[in-house]
C-alpha cells in the first residue's frame, strides 16, 4: 500500500471521528434515515458518492 493511500485512509478516519465525535445524535438520526431507504437507492448514493470523489481527485491531483 502506497504512502499516500494510508495517509488517505488515515484521514478518512479522522473525518469520520470527527462527525462522531462533534454531534453523536446527528449521526444517530442520519443512520437512522439510511436504514430506511431501499438497498438500491443506497446503492445509487454510494455510487455517485464514489464518482464525485473520483472526479474531485482528478481535479485536485
Amino acid at each position: 500500500m502506497s504512502h499516500a493511500l494510508a495517509a488517505a485512509l488515515c484521514l478518512v478516519l479522522v473525518l469520520e471521528g470527527l462527525f462522531l465525535f462533534a454531534a453523536p445524535q446527528a449521526w444517530q438520526r442520519m443512520a437512522e434515515q439510511l436504514r430506511r431507504l431501499d438497498p438500491r437507492q443506497l446503492r445509487l448514493i454510494g455510487g455517485v458518492m464514489v464518482g464525485a470523489g473520483l472526479l474531485l481527485l482528478k481535479l485536485v491531483a
